[in-house]
């Protein structure tokens, strides 16, 4: 893999002139700026749209409270102390 410091410094060589192109007596963020928040929005989609995957596999149906007393029984191998926690 080629060293990722070598790209951004190149990157960024070629993005502040950009910047500098903008009227030194206004203040706004720029090309510069635009990329960074760009950047920024991409990868709380990518994470958006990886939790929502995650969160489809998980099965929040519980089990009722009368069937997990009597499925706790010692001749079945499970112990109450591994009931999942409510709440």
């Amino acid at each position: 893999m080629p060293d990722m410091s070598a790209s951004v410094s190149l990157a960024m060589t070629h993005l502040v002139p950009l910047a500098k192109e903008v009227d030194e007596n206004k203040v706004t963020p720029g090309v510069l700026g635009f990329i960074v928040f760009a950047v920024m929005a991409l990868a709380v989609w990518a994470l958006m749209k990886s939790m929502n995957k995650h969160m489809g596999k998980v099965d929040f149906q519980e089990a009722p409270d009368g069937e997990e007393t009597s499925s706790s029984s010692p001749a079945s191998g499970r112990t109450g102390k591994a009931s999942p926690a409510k709440g």
